[in-house]
């Protein structure tokens, strides 16, 4: 079984992005990154449009972060929206990344 990881990417449309948006619909918006994702080896959990700062939430798996960054800069470059994209950990991931010991100590300690 391949290793995916699952990405939060919030997309703000520009101008021209609201242009595309009501000339094709949502429903289009959502194929074409379900299109991307399994291109990459991928798949879209889930793609929210949403009122504030960002217009998209997409939930996506993809195989690595080189993955992700692709489609952050293919969006992005293409004008029609800015985006951001978070790694999102389960549960288990934090509790493996609590139990390790790093011997860290703060400043001033």
């Amino acid at each position: 079984m391949i290793e995916v990881t699952k990405y939060l990417v919030r997309a703000a449309y520009t101008a021209e992005g609201v242009k595309g948006l009501r000339k094709k619909g949502g429903t289009a918006r959502v194929d074409a990154i379900r299109s991307v994702a399994e291109k990459l080896g991928g798949k879209l959990e889930s793609f929210y449009f949403a009122f504030g700062e960002y217009d998209t939430y997409v939930i996506i798996d993809l195989p690595d972060n080189a993955s992700a960054a692709s489609i952050g800069l293919a969006v992005s470059g293409s004008g029609a929206a800015r985006t951001d994209t978070v790694v999102l950990m389960t549960p288990a991931e934090v509790d493996e990344a609590v139990s390790k010991e790093l011997g860290y100590r703060a400043p001033g300690e």
